[in-house]
């Protein structure tokens, strides 16, 4: 049996730990080099055969990102390509897909999905320009690799083709946005995707250029020469000096049956209840106000520190705790201390850290949004959410207020809030909550005072504003009525209710991976005893129910 909640792997990495991919450092360039060990797959039970991957190659892949983009900022170029001959990337493992569960093979592409994405994201807002020099077979997820590179050359060898077989062979998607990207991203006419995604064997050589499938092409004698220079080319591009970068230490939480602590954030899961409790605690003490003072504080600097353990308890929710159906997002600490950080963060953006820090800070925050859990933000006594806790409120799908008496619960916003920190689809979590009075969103981020219930209650912040006397009664029975509503149906109203307003590419993939291949993933064309993906490998032809739905 492939992966499933009950696997115990690890979502931490580091480039010492690898054993998939070789991260070369040569400034201006790095390289990453995908080679993977057939015998080491995250969990027993396949073969990692011709470079394709499983979730273990990803989570290096996810790190070896994120540590170019802090620990490596005078790299303004990346390099991909394959460590076998003849080989880029054969895409996802099939035989650990055909024997995962549903929700791990769901779980799976959201999370190649988001690296590629922070690929994407680090092109854009980074400066670190990754190239895909697919050096032979590039196919499915191996494409999809490619596809989140800003460009893509394939060698010209007569053999080496770019494809998304997963149509034809598997009877599912491909599974990290490739349809969207094809179409979307690299503009391909719709009429040749439709060819090129039917088409098991793919496109190569000069063909696959005319179709916009990939940059250029060049005979395997110079292939590495002429991506190098490919790549010195988009480097050069980045004249702005950066650095020295920080290095990241590993999280290292204490983890129980029942509880992940870090150092500013809590999980605690009620199994039974089957609800968890999320608490981030604010910045205590002077914090780090100058370039110079942060880059001295590194890697603990309080919102680096505090958004990644945020990111990894939310990875640790989906892959560990597929259970869980409502998580109750928690604060504590002081407002006034959260929106000095945010403030000092606002005004020194320029500087590369701090824009790194806050890039990291809305990558997590999507992650949230885009977490298929129930989400109650819960603000009482001791909360601090402001700034860009806040945006954990926002990202909430309920947000429930306690009335006190001497009126000391309050929420506050901060620079951050207006739009430094975007949604998956571009606005910020206020924008959508103001939809039809856009008016409010500036009154709220100019407001210079925290608000207490009563006036966030006005000012169209709370969902509900509860006495202290029902405090208890109304979250517990808010609660229990949640978790009794069926997780199908309540996954598919989150997904369409979080994301109002126009769609981009990056929210269309998310979409249609949430509904498209969340349900091909269940069907029996695809997964039962006859359907393709099952059968693939096998001498046995799929068989199919020919009705459209």
């Amino acid at each position: 049996m492939g992966p499933s909640r009950s696997a115990a792997f690890a979502l931490e990495t580091h480039p010492s730990e690898y054993r998939h991919w070789r991260l070369a450092i040569d400034p201006p360039l790095a390289t990453l080099t995908l080679a993977v060990s057939e015998e080491s797959p995250l969990v027993p039970g396949y073969k990692l055969k011709l470079n394709s991957y499983d979730l273990g190659v990803d989570i290096e892949l996810a790190d070896a990102v994120t540590r170019l983009r802090f620990e490596h900022p005078e790299v303004h170029a990346v390099i991909v390509t394959g460590g076998l001959d003849r080989v880029f990337c054969a895409g996802a493992n099939i035989h650990m897909l055909a024997t995962s569960s549903h929700g791990f093979k769901v779980n799976f592409c959201k999370y190649t999905n988001e690296t590629r994405l922070a690929m994407e994201d680090a092109c854009a807002h980074s400066g670190q320009h990754y190239v895909a020099a697919c050096n032979g077979t590039t196919a499915g997820g191996g494409y999809e690799l490619a596809l989140a590179c800003e460009e893509i050359y394939l060698v010209d060898d007569g053999n080496s083709a770019v494809s998304l077989p997963e149509v034809p062979l598997l009877g599912v998607l491909p599974g990290t946005g490739g349809l969207t990207r094809v179409v979307d991203k690299r503009k391909v006419r719709r009429d040749l995707a439709d060819v090129f995604s039917t088409l098991a064997e793919g496109i190569k050589g000069k063909r696959a250029v005319e179709w916009r499938l990939v940059d250029g092409v060049f005979p395997r004698s110079r292939f590495q020469e002429a991506v190098r220079e490919r790549a010195l080319a988009l480097a050069a591009k980045e004249t702005q000096l950066q650095g020295p970068g920080i290095l990241l230490e590993a999280l290292s939480p204490e983890v129980t049956p029942d509880t992940v602590r870090y150092r500013h954030v809590e999980l605690r899961l009620n199994r039974e209840g089957r609800t968890a409790e999320l608490t981030i605690r604010g910045p205590e003490g002077a914090q780090p106000d100058t370039p110079e003072a942060i880059r001295a504080a590194g890697a603990d600097f309080w919102p680096l520190r505090a958004f990644r353990e945020i990111d990894d308890a939310l990875l640790r929710l989906r892959f560990h705790n597929d259970e869980i159906g409502l998580v109750l997002l928690k604060t504590r600490g002081d407002l006034d201390a959260v929106r000095q950080v945010d403030t000092t963060l606002y005004h020194l953006r320029e500087d590369w850290l701090v824009n790194e820090i806050l890039l990291l800070m809305a990558r997590t925050l999507r992650r949230l949004d885009l977490t298929a859990r129930s989400l109650f933000a819960v603000v009482d006594e001791g909360s601090c959410f402001a700034g860009s806790l806040l945006e954990i409120a926002l990202a909430a799908d309920r947000i429930y207020m306690l009335r006190d008496g001497a009126r000391a619960v309050r929420l506050a916003s901060s620079v951050l809030n207006g739009g430094l920190l975007p949604m998956t689809h571009g606005p910020s979590r206020l924008q959508v909550r103001f939809m039809a009075d856009p008016a409010r969103l500036e009154e709220i981020v100019g407001e210079s005072e925290p608000l207490d219930t009563d006036a966030a209650q006005e000012a169209g912040l709370v969902t509900a504003s509860v006495d202290e006397i029902d405090w208890d009664d109304e979250l517990r029975v808010a609660i229990e009525e949640r978790v009794s509503l069926s997780p199908d149906a309540l996954t598919g109203m989150e997904a369409n209710l979080r994301f109002a307003g126009a769609e981009n590419a990056d929210s269309k993939v998310f979409g249609r991976l949430s509904a498209w291949q969340n349900w091909i993933f269940s069907r029996p064309n695809a997964t039962g005893e006859r359907g393709a993906l099952t059968l693939y490998g096998k001498p046995e032809r799929p068989q199919f129910n020919w009705r459209r739905t």
